[in-house]
């Protein structure tokens, strides 16, 4: 039986980007892609200078990154580069593919027209950019597709935990758009997802959502092979 969407339900809102979290993707992709080799130490001085920023952005960077299993922070100690065994990122994805499934099926249940409209406008955008094969400007675009589902799912509570779990996970999705091919078959898997909300499918949307991130993980490890 569905549960329909509660009637005070607003929208969730979606903060900008701080300079600390920008940091944080700057510093996450140098370490997903080996710039930064594991062990390498993380001097708070030695990036705020480089970024010319404060130590305080510096300071909250490391510490998101320490909360993906990227970094390791140390008491009165530079921080340093980690990576999460492959147990740690295997139990992440598998909570972020509940997660997001499960907004995706409330979605088909509960999005009204105008925005079953704004995830179809999102979704042509991505079909426009896979042209231009510009993955950062891809990753931005796809935060907001996704973001589009969490808030039709009319749950705060779920969206806020999806938005907490998609954040630990963020480094490790963005990594994946850099393979060959890899924005036209994201695009693919999301249009599964799109049409199955749009015709109010509960369980087929639930089911292609849960599937795109279980590919997520794949074409990362496959990435994570290549560098």
């Amino acid at each position: 039986m569905s549960v329909s969407a509660p009637a005070d339900t607003q929208p969730i809102p979606f903060p900008r980007k701080t300079r600390a979290e920008e940091l944080r993707l700057q510093l996450a992709d140098e370490i997903v892609r080996g710039v930064l080799a594991p062990g390498s130490s993380l001097d708070e001085t030695t990036i705020a200078n480089r970024f010319n920023v404060s130590r305080t952005p510096v300071r909250e960077a490391l510490r998101l990154l320490g909360a993906s299993g990227l970094v390791e922070v140390r008491a009165h100690r530079a921080a340093v580069v980690a990576r999460p065994s492959a147990a740690q990122l295997e139990g992440m994805f598998e909570v972020m593919a509940e997660l997001e499934a499960l907004c995706a099926g409330l979605a088909a249940e509960r999005m009204n027209s105008a925005e079953r409209r704004s995830l179809e406008d999102i979704h042509d955008e991505l079909r426009v950019m896979i042209q231009s094969g510009d993955p950062q400007r891809y990753h931005e675009v796809n935060e907001a597709f996704h973001n589009c589902i969490y808030n039709g799912a009319h749950n705060t509570y779920l969206a806020e935990i999806t938005l907490a779990t998609r954040g630990r996970v963020q480094p490790f999705r963005r990594a994946q758009f850099r393979i060959l091919g890899r924005l036209a078959k994201s695009h693919f898997e999301h249009d599964r997802v799109v049409q199955a909300i749009l015709r109010g499918e509960h369980d087929i949307a639930a089911s292609a959502m849960y599937a795109h991130i279980v590919t997520v993980r794949e074409e990362y490890l496959h990435y994570t092979e290549t560098i």
